[in-house]
């Protein structure tokens, strides 16, 4: 499947120490699985839950999803061998939490190699440096880590997020910048399916590519949020094809719905209609 197109609308987080919650996370429609060594596994468990989730991976079943394994920092008492043993798992990616610079993707880097990495953004000097971390030529994703920067930030919790704009802003604008994914956090109230869409709204409309989810009773909200609707597929289609009619007359501007449509507009359509089939590709 074409990078550019793949989508990423539901990256899941799943427990890198417990088999069967591994084992559920076969059969989710999901787009991307985070297997996670660090916050979800406690400090007794950290080096069990390595080698359980590199017998996991090894055993495959996972299809098509992406598999992301989330290391702990490179700064504590694991890091170093979570690091090196991503290296001989079956993972397409490695992240890397509460990253503040570019030095600490590197330093990931010499131990991971050609790895891809992605970058968790949750500490206020991660927002503020956020365009060199994106810039380093292995990091291919970063992720909104807004729990510990809503912490971190001491700020109030909303349901418009306005105290985290500045901080999702800036890094929409790196990621953008370098072609990279980004997706948002994370929704704590997993059974509040409203709040979830909302959410999901807000961060579609500001560019993200998909949700982190706790729960798999988010997915299905997640999938259609980030999912081209069926009257963007139309106007995509009506788009191109009033665009081509008008190149191939050679006659002015193209319209649609009373709009113009420009050279740009098309290339978007173009997007929309590659990630429609992206995804059903992926339910195939």
């Amino acid at each position: 499947m074409d990078p550019r197109t793949r989508p990423y609308r539901s990256v899941l987080y799943i427990p890198g120490s417990k088999p069967r919650a591994l084992d559920k996370a076969r059969s989710l429609p999901v787009d991307a699985i985070i297997f996670d060594l660090e916050d979800a596994v406690s400090a007794e468990e950290k080096d069990n839950a390595r080698e359980t989730l590199k017998a996991a991976l090894a055993e495959g079943g996972y299809g098509a999803r992406v598999k992301i394994v989330r290391i702990n920092g490179l700064d504590t008492a694991w890091g170093h061998d979570d690091a090196k043993a991503v290296g001989d798992m079956d993972a397409d990616v490695v992240l890397l939490p509460k990253v503040d610079s570019a030095g600490d993707v590197a330093a990931l880097a010499a131990i991971t190699g050609d790895l891809p990495i992605w970058a968790m953004m949750e500490t206020p000097r991660g927002m503020l440096n956020a365009a060199e971390i994106a810039a380093h030529p292995l990091l291919t994703g970063m992720v909104m880590g807004t729990n510990d920067l809503a912490k971190e930030l001491q700020c109030r919790t909303r349901d418009d997020r306005l105290p985290m704009m500045t901080s999702l802003g800036l890094c929409l604008l790196a990621a953008k910048a370098e072609g990279l994914i980004i997706v948002d956090g994370v929704y704590n109230k997993y059974l509040d399916e409203d709040g979830l869409a909302a959410e999901c709204e807000q961060g579609r409309d500001m560019g993200f590519d998909g949700k982190t989810l706790i729960h798999p009773a988010q997915v299905a909200g997640a999938n259609a949020a980030f999912a081209p609707s069926d009257a963007e597929v139309d106007l995509a289609r009506r788009q191109i094809v009033a665009f081509e009619e008008v190149e191939a007359t050679g006659q002015g501007v193209a319209v649609v719905d009373g709009r113009i449509v420009e050279n740009l507009h098309v290339e978007t359509a173009r997007s929309i209609l590659a990630k429609a089939e992206a995804i059903a590709a992926l339910a195939k």
